[in-house]
């Protein structure tokens, strides 16, 4: 597969993969960010804040009306993972989740903490089904029965490595399967600020819009959307687009009646609801219906899930759209999205961007 300019979208892009290779998190998106702060750095004016959020700005385009409108694109950086509660005698180690697990997934995986002393490899154990009384064979484990085994002897040699509030994450690398799919932990967010990133790039080799345009790779989304709240609160924007993921609804057993239809292949997703600012959904509407990208719209009766809840309620509020990839397997080690969807989705984003006038309205 590939685009109109000959690029190949089939296969992932190292930047993404490096993304997809650092562990981070809700709280400790260090590694991560700096990946992207590298990558943004080689076309945009780049920061970070005290949450941890790095920032990329793009001018607007010489000639523009000064001081230019600000556009804010986010898409947030952590993931889910595990933090350490205690450690016993035995060297055994218990935790809690950081963010939402389905503690069927868990059983079994492998994971890599990050310690003082460097990444420390273990698995997630729980007793094992020859040894569960006949009633409880059927019943699904709970978090607070799973451990993590580091091959400690014992809890000194375990303290030795691990500390009480270290986190982990599922060890486990991005793999290519057919039609330019990917699968990978963490696409849960890291594919939207991998987009992010993508559009503010091609509207800087366009020389900038009207408006000037900061996009964010924000902490915290999956515990306390605080990073896009901070954010938010110091760029002032003037509109902002939030990028996150979606369910692709054409694995077995999802409602399309319920969600929609998004399958994998159909572009990203446009959400229509009633914390979505009607001009700016009609602006990514009309972008991708007269651009010929493909698209799928979704509904939302309420809040989104997303940043975008925290973000249109910012200062006196902002206007405020919200764009998805479709994705499947959501919160588990194997999350799968097809790769021309993110890069649709970035070209929306970036033509977007370089449409909106300098003196567009939003009032309602």
């Amino acid at each position: 597969m590939t685009d109109a300019d000959g690029t190949d979208t089939s296969a992932a892009p190292q930047l993404l993969l490096d993304l997809l290779g650092a562990h981070g998190p809700s709280g400790y998106e260090t590694a991560p960010a700096a990946v992207w702060l590298r990558a943004a750095g080689a076309f945009a004016e780049v920061s970070t804040d005290v949450l941890g959020t790095p920032l990329a700005r793009v001018p607007a385009r010489h000639g523009a009306s000064q001081p230019p409108r600000r556009l804010l694109v986010m898409g947030h950086i952590d993931e889910i993972g595990l933090i350490v509660t205690h450690i016993d005698d035995e060297g055994y180690l218990w935790f809690a989740p950081v963010g939402g697990w389905d503690a069927q997934i868990l059983v079994g995986q492998r994971v890599a903490l990050a310690t003082r002393e460097g990444v420390v490899r273990g698995v997630v154990g729980k007793k094992p089904i020859h040894l569960l009384r006949e009633e409880d064979r059927k019943k699904a484990a709970e978090i607070r029965e799973l451990h993590i085994d580091i091959g400690a002897h014992d809890g000194g040699q375990a303290r030795e490595r691990v500390l009480i509030g270290d986190v982990a994450v599922i060890d486990a690398d991005p793999v290519s399967l057919l039609g330019g799919r990917l699968v990978s932990r963490a696409l849960d967010n890291r594919i939207g600020a991998f987009v992010a990133l993508q559009a503010a790039r091609l509207v800087a080799e366009a020389g900038g819009g009207a408006w000037e345009l900061v996009v964010v790779a924000v902490a915290q989304e999956e515990i306390t959307f605080g990073g896009s709240r901070t954010a938010t609160f110091s760029q002032r924007p003037d509109a902002a687009i939030v990028i996150d993921v979606t369910h692709a609804t054409d694995a077995p057993g999802i409602e399309v009646k319920e969600l929609g239809k998004h399958p994998l292949g159909s572009g990203p997703v446009i959400t229509r609801g009633s914390t979505i600012h009607p001009r700016l959904f009609e602006l990514l509407y009309d972008t991708a219906t007269e651009e010929q990208i493909p698209f799928t719209v979704e509904a939302s009766a309420r809040a989104t899930g997303t940043d975008a809840d925290a973000v249109h309620l910012t200062r006196a509020g902002v206007p405020t759209a919200l764009v998805s990839i479709p994705l499947r397997y959501m919160h588990s080690p194997v999350e799968l999205v097809e790769l021309d969807d993110a890069h649709a989705a970035a070209r929306l984003i970036a033509t977007a961007a370089l449409r909106l006038a300098g003196d567009a309205s939003f009032v309602r």
